[in-house]
């Protein structure tokens, strides 16, 4: 059950935030200027590259380097591949994960490593196996870790990570926006820098800036009917969030907010693509989970019984209104299942910042869903 007043109680929130989540969210516009700062003093804006990459590899543990390849490669555009390299073994530790090159990678590569762990020593023998083949190394985490040693070995680019002081306190939960972002931003000016996609300085500074005005926004002495998280969160207490994602930079904040509902909050979500989704999740609103399922006798005593857990469309966009769009046809289909709708659009900017907003408040509305829940 979700305690909504909890969420107009800045300071209960405050006492259930064990894991630092909203202090990330907040800082999300502090740690893209320190990891574009520590990039630059890294040497990314001197480089000189020898032409694009045939591909991009990704590896990296947990949902914050799937993230990572997810956005990199929306923006980088089909015709530069961006390939996550995905681990396997036996348990999700630092010890127990494997990663492996494709045998095709070779001079014309590069590999991307992100992790706010850097003792994987699995990730430290595929920076010295990329080396041996060749293949060009890059790697941003923690700094004095041994992976910054093994990058430093093969010749290779190491951004340390953009950390706060209590990043030491609590475990790192993957989905945390203080970890995207600090992976994130050094790999955009990196990528920037080689020609795969446009992501400035100044652009990076309007990301930085977006996310804090969103961090005003949707912080947590905002009260919920003026803070679209909140509102968002309490629309999504003891419902089945079906996320409906519109336009290229919204698929991955689609599949983020997923994510992050079921590591943060302990919810599951469905994700999809419109204008397909209509197709693909038409029998779901039918079924048992539409709001008009329950045949029941509606006047019956409910007060011992969990509440049903029917579907509630959230519709992420980043296309104007006047687009070619499918989102009529979205609420047309979700109302007429008497399934509600919740939608988010970011103001006009860049595709980063548009992008940023949409992840921005929907790491805020996870964070508040964990909380209220007690998740």
């Amino acid at each position: 059950m979700l305690d909504e007043t909890l969420l107009d109680t800045p300071e209960g929130l405050a006492e259930a935030d064990h894991r630092g989540l909203l202090r990330g969210a907040a800082e999300a516009g502090a740690r893209v200027r320190t990891a574009a700062r520590n990039a630059a003093e890294a040497g990314i804006g001197s480089l000189k590259p020898d032409g694009r990459p045939r591909a991009v590899l990704i590896a990296g543990p947990g949902a914050a380097a799937t993230h990572t390849a997810d956005l990199l490669g929306t923006l980088a555009g089909p015709g530069s591949p961006v390939v996550r390299l995905a681990p396997t073994g036996v348990a999700p530790a630092a010890g127990a994960l494997r990663w492996e090159l494709p045998g095709w990678t070779g001079s014309v590569d590069l590999l991307l490593i992100a992790t706010p762990d850097g003792t994987e020593p699995s990730l430290s023998f595929l920076a010295e196996q990329a080396y041996r083949r060749g293949c060009s190394v890059a790697g941003v985490a923690p700094p004095r870790t041994p992976l910054a040693d093994a990058v430093a070995g093969a010749h290779g680019l190491f951004v340390p990570m953009a950390t706060a002081p209590y990043d030491q306190e609590e475990p790192l939960a993957a989905s945390s926006p203080g970890v995207l972002w600090a992976l994130l931003t050094p790999l955009l000016a990196l990528l920037d820098r080689i020609g795969l996609l446009d992501a400035p300085p100044e652009a990076l500074q309007k990301v930085a800036d977006r996310l804090d005005a969103i961090a005003e926004r949707c912080g947590p002495a905002i009260a919920t009917y003026s803070n679209p998280a909140k509102t968002l969160a309490a629309e999504l207490a003891d419902a089945l969030p079906v996320i409906w994602t519109e336009g290229t930079s919204a698929g991955p904040a689609g599949r983020r907010f997923a994510a992050a509902l079921a590591e943060l909050a302990g919810r599951p979500a469905l994700v999809a693509e419109l204008p397909e989704a209509l197709a693909a999740h038409s029998a779901l609103l039918a079924g048992p989970l539409a709001a008009s399922a329950d045949p029941d006798d509606f006047f019956r005593d409910r007060v011992e019984e969990p509440p049903a857990l029917h579907a509630r469309v959230v519709l992420l966009r980043d296309r104007p209104l006047g687009g070619l769009t499918a989102a009529p046809a979205a609420r047309d289909v979700a109302l007429s299942h008497d399934t509600p709708v919740s939608e988010l659009e970011p103001e006009e900017g860049g595709e980063l910042e548009t992008l940023a907003e949409l992840i921005a408040v929907t790491d805020f509305a996870a964070v508040y869903l964990a909380l209220a829940s007690g998740a």
